[in-house]
């Protein structure tokens, strides 16, 4: 067998990484090396092959027809040589199951019943990735991943259903004391999460009602909104499974109950996953998954 075509090896992860992030700079800063060793590289590839494949806009790194259609073959290499890897390394020794999930869901959902997941099957050794949105989870080194199906997925990628979003507004009991209708939001503070900046008006127009005004307070991260919520600063929208357990303990209440909102969390794993800690994983999610939805008496319309 014979490997003349092949261009230089340590070429191409250099080459990768610059198509992916669009700059030199980023590449070596992503790598560890520097911005002249990246270079040099690209050098050493351009020649090896004989084509140009970057030219300068200014200071813009534009890559050329060929260079776009070596990096989708490139990809696609590096990540069976990655696989390879993976699995030779797990004939050998046992390697932890990563889980990523969306950050929020993690620490306010996930954590709080891991226990039972690892107290049932004490072999699995699970690591959780915090982490929202679309997800190669093959670059990512991620075994599945919990997520909101808001996005468009891959090819390759299977969604396993897990429970319905519902969604309503939150706030602390003594709040909600003084709220009987939508109207009753009127000058109370309204607290947004940058991360879902439409949620109050997906509430409204799903509850068929009207959002009265108040001032707004915003939040970097929807964490941070149901904690000032909890924290008595204002009222927040609030998803079912992340506030299920400050229901349960009083901390929050939902006084004009809960919509469905149309989207739902999946699991997302490779199609045709053939490890079985996915399906261990899965079926415990969705024991779990079947408890995260609100009772009759929390829906819109039935709340006390």
């Amino acid at each position: 067998m014979s490997w003349t075509d092949l261009p230089p090896m340590n070429t191409l992860v250099p080459f990768e990484a610059t198509m992916r992030l669009g700059s030199l700079t980023k590449a070596a800063a992503e790598l560890h090396v520097t911005h002249g060793a990246v270079s040099r590289q690209l050098k050493s590839l351009e020649h090896a092959l004989g084509v140009e494949l970057f030219r300068r806009d200014g200071r813009v790194l534009v890559p050329t027809p060929v260079a776009v259609e070596l990096n989708r073959q490139v990809v696609d290499a590096l990540g069976r040589l990655a696989a390879a890897a993976r699995q030779a390394r797990s004939s050998t020794q046992p390697h932890p199951f990563v889980l990523s999930c969306e950050p929020t869901l993690m620490m306010r959902w996930l954590l709080p019943r891991l226990g039972s997941l690892t107290g049932a099957h004490p072999g699995l050794d699970v690591h959780l990735s915090a982490a929202g949105g679309a997800i190669d989870l093959r670059r990512a080194g991620v075994d599945v991943a919990i997520r909101r199906n808001d996005f468009d997925l891959d090819p390759g990628v299977e969604a396993l259903p897990l429970f319905h979003e519902w969604i309503g507004p939150v706030c602390t009991p003594e709040l909600a004391a003084h709220i009987r209708e939508a109207a009753d939001l009127a000058g109370l503070p309204r607290l947004v999460s940058a991360t879902r900046p439409v949620a109050w008006d997906t509430w409204a127009r799903l509850a068929g009602t009207v959002v009265p005004p108040a001032p707004v307070q915003t939040f970097e991260h929807f964490y941070l909104s149901l904690e000032a919520a909890s924290a008595g600063l204002g009222v927040a929208i609030g998803p079912y499974p992340l506030v299920a357990n400050d229901l349960d303990s009083g901390r929050l209440v939902a006084p004009l109950g809960f919509v469905e909102d149309g989207t739902q969390y999946v699991l997302l794993t490779r199609s045709g996953a053939t490890d079985p800690r996915v399906g261990t994983v899965y079926r415990w999610l969705r024991e779990n998954a079947s408890a995260t939805l609100p009772g009759p008496h929390e829906r819109a319309g039935k709340s006390a």
